[in-house]
């Protein structure tokens, strides 16, 4: 409920849009800011929470669902994939596209002296790169990535959109 949030959640909003406009599952829905925007522009948004206030909130609004349970076509994870030690559970169950928010490191000393260097919170510190890759296992690539986030004053974080790969390895 502050200005950074609000343009954070427009940002994030304007990003999904420019690929993708069907329905989707917010995992770790944080305020429910995100799924209340994009239900409130007529898009079709479910979430899934650990924290029992999320669950509550995404109860009373019937639209809790289980990224572990059921597959969807897009996911999106804002500042969560960090935080899952093994995501690749939850994207198997994505068919088509995936997108994220998270810190991004240029080396192991800017991760050592990030202030995201969080091992009680975070399993998982990406670069660039090892990002693409583990995606790339999981069958995924890289279709749009922006540093929105980090010019609306977060500290090195990027934004990206990754879509399932075809058996042929064609989108």
């Amino acid at each position: 409920r502050t200005d950074l949030g609000r343009a954070l959640m427009q940002a994030r909003f304007n990003f999904v849009e420019r690929h993708y406009r069907g329905s989707l599952i917010d995992v770790g829905i944080g305020s429910g800011a995100f799924v209340e925007l994009r239900c409130n522009r007529g898009r079709t948004t479910y979430g899934y929470d650990i924290n029992p206030a999320g669950i509550k909130w995404l109860e009373q609004r019937k639209l809790l669902m289980d990224p572990y349970l059921v597959t969807f076509d897009a996911v999106t994870l804002w500042d969560v994939l960090e935080h899952i030690p093994n995501f690749q559970l939850l994207l198997a169950n994505v068919h088509d596209w995936v997108f994220l928010s998270l810190p991004i490191f240029y080396s192991a000393e800017h991760a050592l002296g990030s202030k995201h260097f969080r091992p009680d919170e975070h399993c998982w510190f990406f670069e660039r790169r090892g990002l693409v890759y583990a995606m790339n296992l999981c069958g995924f690539v890289l279709v749009s990535e922006s540093n929105i986030e980090t010019e609306l004053g977060r500290e090195d974080i990027g934004t990206f959109a990754f879509r399932r790969l075809i058996n042929d390895n064609r989108l």
